[in-house]
C-alpha cells in the first residue's frame, strides 16, 4: 500500500519542530493559554506561520502533546544503547518521563475539556510509552538487574500517580527515583 500523504519540506518540518518545542517550553512556563505571539518569538517564526501549521490552538495543544510523546518514546532505545546498563537507561528515561508528566498537567486539564480528543491522546500515550517502558524493563530484568515481573502500565501508572502535586518541598523526580530504585534485584 502506497501512502498517499504529501511529505513535508525539510525547512516546513523543521519550523514546525522549533515550533511544537517552542509551545512545549511556553506551555510549561506559562500555561496552555499563553499568548501565540510568545511562542513565535520563541520559534524563531511570524504568528501567521504557527496558524499555517496549527489553525487552532487546540491543533497546536494536541500537535505538541504527540510530539512530546514521540520524543519520550525514542529515547528509550537511544539510552538502552547508549549504556551503561540498562537500569541506567531505564532510570535516565523514567527521569525523562517525569519532566514529560510534572510539565503535561496543564495540557492534560485543557485537552479533558473535549472527551474524544482527550481519550484519543490518552490512547496514543499508551500505544507510544507503554512499549517504549516495556523494552527498557525487558533489557533489565534480562540482565538481572531488576525484577522480571514488573509491568510497564504500572510502573508507568504509578510514576504519574507520584507526579501529583504542588509541594515546593516535594520532588516527584526524588521519589520517583526511590520507587525505580526498589526494582533492582538485591
Amino acid at each position: 500500500m502506497v501512502d498517499s500523504t504529501p511529505r513535508k519540506r525539510a525547512d516546513a518540518r523543521r519550523n514546525e519542530s522549533a515550533l511544537l518545542d517552542a509551545a512545549a517550553a511556553t506551555f510549561a512556563t506559562s500555561g496552555v493559554d499563553a499568548p501565540v505571539r510568545t511562542i513565535a518569538a520563541k520559534a524563531g517564526v511570524g504568528v501567521a506561520t504557527i496558524y499555517r501549521h496549527f489553525p487552532t490552538r487546540a491543533d497546536l495543544v494536541v500537535a505538541v502533546y504527540r510530539h512530546q510523546v514521540e520524543a519520550c518514546a525514542a529515547a528509550a532505545p537511544v539510552l538502552l544503547a547508549a549504556g551503561p546498563t540498562p537500569h541506567a537507561a531505564l532510570s535516565r528515561w523514567i527521569d525523562l518521563f517525569v519532566d514529560f508528566v510534572v510539565t503535561k498537567h496543564g495540557l492534560a486539564e485543557a485537552l479533558q475539556s473535549d472527551a474524544t480528543t482527550f481519550d484519543t491522546l490518552h490512547a496514543y500515550f499508551l500505544d507510544h510509552l507503554v512499549p517504549a517502558c516495556a523494552a527498557l524493563l525487558t533489557a533489565a530484568a534480562d540482565a538481572g538487574e531488576i525484577r522480571p515481573d514488573t509491568d510497564a502500565y504500572e510502573l508507568l501508572r504509578a510514576v504519574g500517580n507520584l507526579c501529583v502535586g504542588d509541594n515546593p518541598r516535594y520532588s516527584a523526580r526524588r521519589v520517583v527515583g526511590l520507587l525505580v530504585a526498589g526494582l533492582r534485584v538485591h
